[in-house]
């Protein structure tokens, strides 16, 4: 029940609507590219935002062409920083709640 008053209070916060909502601009827009760019199916272009964004990069795709490849580059040192910020924010917004029950 914590869980789903934490996330309740997390979306009054404005900060953190904000967050959130880059959060979901910069995985909209890469998966956007990688649907068009390596032609991947939106499932498969959401999954390989999601796992390289947060640094799991289980290996099972990776872009083939040099546009593909390039993008990744600069997409990684942009939104790794913005994604980890998120999921930060959400893990100490949650301590901070769990806290103060």
């Amino acid at each position: 029940m914590i869980f789903f008053k934490t996330i309740l209070t997390f979306f009054q916060d404005k900060q953190y609507r904000s967050l959130l909502l880059t959060s979901l601009i910069i995985l909209a827009f890469g998966s956007t590219v990688y649907h068009y760019l390596e032609g991947w199916s939106w499932l498969d272009a959401v999954y390989f935002s999601i796992i390289t964004l947060t640094t799991i990069g289980y290996g099972d795709f990776s872009p083939k062409t040099d546009g593909g490849k390039l993008f990744t580059i600069f997409y990684i040192l942009i939104g790794i920083g913005i994604i980890l910020s998120f999921i930060n924010t959400v893990y100490s917004h949650y301590n901070t709640v769990k806290t103060k029950k």
